[in-house]
């Protein structure tokens, strides 16, 4: 039975929340403030964490941040809570470490189809290790087991998170790959029409591939249209690809 933690201060919402979870088949345990929360998910492990934002003590950005800085919780997926729409606001929470965003108030149904879609999306094998799929292009190799990539040559560590969403842009390489095509295959559920979530996270994914993420030449932006990963035959270096295209 799969473990979840809600960290909210809202009596009412986290018992509503807790409720709904284990009517679904949940093992669920609650914590008012950030402090307590963040106890918890070091000494339970949880298999997901629900993270409000607005915490008392400790606020829920912070909290993640912890959690993503420490080994031991740095892999739990988060779920963050928050009565907050802003779009500063979704971005700082991917920033701090968030894998997914629900704004209040929610549907129990939508936030039953967020949690087991992140539950599915973070298993202990990534969905690329279970198929036959194209694990490699180029200079490009995705490493299943550790959540790796074989970038150049060179080692690069990935969140579950952004293995899957390159692995999407890889099994499509060359092509343009639309919002909604991400959001069903990546995050597990029907699109929202909000393209942020997709943003922050090719944002990060050029931060640790990119010689220079603000000019990327392998995830590429198409306007209007999507994302497309463009990489060489030949596993030539980044760097040598990057002053060539300077010069």
């Amino acid at each position: 039975m799969p473990r979840i933690l809600v960290i909210d201060d809202d009596p009412a919402i986290s018992e509503l929340v807790a409720v709904n979870l284990e009517m679904a088949g949940y093992d669920v345990s609650q914590a008012e403030d950030g402090i307590k929360g963040q106890a918890l998910a070091l000494q339970l492990q949880p298999d997901l964490i629900m993270l409000d934002l607005m915490l008392p003590r400790v606020d829920g950005f912070t909290i993640c941040q912890r959690l993503r800085r420490d080994e031991r919780t740095a892999e739990i997926p988060v779920l963050m809570l928050t009565a907050l729409s802003q779009t500063q606001d979704k971005v700082e929470g991917f920033n701090a470490g968030a894998d997914d965003y629900l704004t209040k108030p929610f549907e129990v149904e939508e936030m039953l189809a967020r949690v087991r879609a992140l539950l599915r999306r973070t298993d202990r094998i990534p969905q690329a290790a279970k198929h036959s799929e194209i694990l490699n292009y180029g200079p490009l190799t995705l490493v299943p087991e550790r959540f790796e990539a074989i970038w150049f040559g060179q080692t690069v560590k990935l969140t579950h998170l952004e293995f899957e969403l390159l692995h999407c842009l890889l099994q499509r390489h060359g092509q343009t790959v639309s919002p909604s095509e991400i959001l069903r295959e990546v995050w597990g559920y029907d699109p929202d029409d909000d393209i942020e979530t997709i943003r922050v996270h090719i944002r990060h994914l050029r931060t640790k591939l990119e010689p220079d993420p603000r000019h990327p030449r392998y995830i590429k932006t198409v306007y209007g249209a999507g994302y497309c990963l463009e990489l060489p035959s030949t596993p030539q270096s980044a760097e040598s690809v990057s002053t060539s295209r300077v010069e």
